[in-house]
């Protein structure tokens, strides 16, 4: 097969969370381990740092990745979903797995996977793992999927786990409460190992504390040791005053969303315990990889600004807390006018997500082309009874086109509410 003929394999022969959704989860890791098995557990004999969460887990994987690669180590990131093209997922040192790598692993292994019959995420996972194995990798960064005790990736054992926040996202799959959502992600806590928690929530801190006591495992809460004092903003980059106890520093990050001062935390406590397990990080590599995360790593979609005259901005935010963040941010730029071109998925809980989105911006509601898009009419009647005004268009191009139309050039566009969506336009 070709690459792209391999791809058409793994996309039509497995089911595929990003494009169908909870029919594609597998509430167990019996498929994972198999797989692994059939691979001689790559998994077990490269060194690793998991990192679950609802928000942020993305961003916090690629700057880790970028401080490590900076710090001379061969970094290996397995992240989800793609956005442009399905190699993303895995990289070795900012560079995508070669064609011929994917090519070659399902042409060995896919009649022994066909007797297993994984899903996507679960072929992607092995895939992940077996080539980290076979290049060498001295560490990788693995982002779970959809939470974390049942998750794919949860069945490597880690230097460090990283557990970056809970909010409300996969209810159906992960549990109606935060607690419950916390619960799930709390599973990828391990016996002895070391346990970043990214940030501080009433309703969910002593769920970790309690399974972190149970296991034996440190925990440190990184917005308790590390504050965010100040800042300096631009749509390009920020400047972050961030104290401890001890000093106060100042961190140019090429992140500029606002979230990231939640992140950039979690990322600082993480490098500290990699320190205390004899990993040669200085802070001189920290600033230089941080400041330079985009180019290193290859991250998209995060607050990224496609446009200046009028400004565009396309973010992959897309449950509730990702949403308030965004909102908040394009809300204190004080455009006079915002266009916001805005898709979602049709397993989403959307109405208290549509609840958040100001009346006064000018809307166009478009479906992104999988089959989990919600149909653009719906989102848009959906949107109508609520109070936003807007109109609805078959395609995520055809919506961002007439919003260009639209805009002046001191407006804002903003592209959003799913993953998807942005996927389309960058």
């Amino acid at each position: 097969m070709t690459y792209q003929e391999t791809l058409d394999y793994l996309y039509a022969q497995l089911p595929m969370f990003h494009r169908i959704g909870a029919s594609a989860y597998k509430a167990n890791l019996n498929n994972t381990i198999a797989i692994c098995n059939s691979l001689n557990n790559p998994q077990n004999n490269f060194k690793c740092i998991h990192i679950a969460g609802t928000n942020g887990k993305g961003s916090t994987s690629h700057m880790l990745a970028a401080i490590l690669q900076t710090a001379g180590y061969k970094t290996g990131l397995y992240t989800s979903p793609h956005l442009k093209d399905f190699r993303e997922r895995i990289r070795i040192n900012g560079e995508m797995i070669p064609k011929k790598k994917v090519v070659e692993f399902v042409k060995k292994y896919s009649n022994r996977f066909e007797e297993i019959k994984p899903s996507f995420f679960e072929w992607t996972v092995g895939l992940a793992f077996d080539y980290f194995l076979n290049e060498k990798v001295d560490i990788a960064i693995i982002e779970s999927g959809l939470g974390g005790r049942l998750d794919s990736t949860n069945i490597i054992t880690p230097l460090l786990s990283i557990i970056t926040n809970i909010s409300s996202d996969h209810k159906d799959l992960l549990g109606d409460t935060l607690e419950k959502i916390a619960t799930e992600k709390a599973g990828i806590i391990k016996q002895n190992i070391p346990l970043v928690i990214g940030e501080s929530q009433l309703v969910t801190k002593n769920i970790f504390i309690q399974k972190a006591k149970e296991l034996n495992a440190p925990i440190v809460f990184a917005d308790e040791i590390y504050k965010v004092k100040k800042k300096h903003y631009s749509n390009e980059r920020q400047t972050l005053t961030i104290a401890t106890e001890n000093k106060s520093q100042d961190y140019k990050i090429d992140l500029s969303g606002n979230y990231q001062q939640k992140n950039i935390c979690a990322v600082l406590a993480a490098v500290t315990e990699l320190q205390k397990q004899n990993y040669k990080i200085t802070e001189e590599q920290i600033h230089q990889a941080i400041s330079n995360t985009k180019e290193i790593t290859g991250l998209r979609g995060r607050w990224e600004v496609l446009n200046t005259k009028p400004l565009t901005i396309a973010d992959v935010g897309h449950n509730e807390a990702g949403i308030k963040e965004v909102l908040d941010q394009i809300l204190s730029l004080k455009n006079e006018t915002v266009h916001i071109v805005w898709g979602m998925v049709g397993d989403k809980d959307r109405k208290n997500i549509l609840q958040l989105l100001p009346k006064k911006f000018n809307y166009y509601f478009c479906k992104p082309n999988i089959p989990r898009g919600l149909d653009e009419k719906t989102l848009s009647e959906e949107s109508a009874a609520i109070g936003l005004k807007g109109k609805h268009f078959t395609s995520v191009k055809s919506a961002y086109e007439e919003a260009k139309k639209n805009a002046s050039e001191n407006d804002l566009i903003f592209i959003g509410g799913s993953t998807f969506v942005v996927a389309e336009i960058i």
